[in-house]
């Protein structure tokens, strides 16, 4: 396994956003499915259903249902069809590396417990690449030695 995404990309692979042409390029490009873990799953619809429905209490801000739905379709199509893989992980691992990661960075740095877990996952895994559109989230990585090639 090479790269490992977080939410920031796969938002941008299956949702049209200004950064969307370069996820589908990076995405085509792969050598190998992209491979993702359960909690990367959960805070990726959970975020896809957020922004539905902050549009729907307010129209200037997220997007609609229909496009969320839309989203979330074609996301369980890339997993149905094996473009997207998803990976087994030992959750205990992540948590330590995960603790380790935000008592190194997070007093100093401020990240998300999502953010963090992502990073977690990513170095448990052992991949090189992590895959991120959020300056935030590249930082980290590349404090930890992945290469973000986006």
């Amino acid at each position: 396994m090479i790269a490992y995404p977080d939410t920031s990309f796969l938002c941008a692979m299956f949702r049209n956003q200004a950064n969307s042409p370069q996820a589908a390029k990076h995405f085509a490009q792969m050598p190998e499915p992209l491979h993702i873990a359960s909690p990367l799953i959960f805070e990726f619809r959970q975020a896809t259903r957020w922004q539905a429905f902050l549009h729907a209490n307010d129209p200037k801000k997220g997007f609609d249902r229909t496009t969320a739905q839309a989203a979330l379709a074609k996301f369980n199509s890339n997993i149905a069809s094996g473009a997207i893989v998803i990976v087994p992980v030992d959750w205990a691992d992540v948590a330590s590396i995960g603790e380790r990661l935000s008592a190194q960075y997070t007093w100093t740095r401020g990240y998300r417990g999502f953010d963090v877990l992502h990073l977690a996952t990513a170095l448990h895994l052992g991949v090189t690449e992590f895959l991120s559109f959020d300056a935030k989230q590249k930082e980290l990585a590349e404090a930890e030695g992945l290469m973000v090639p986006l």
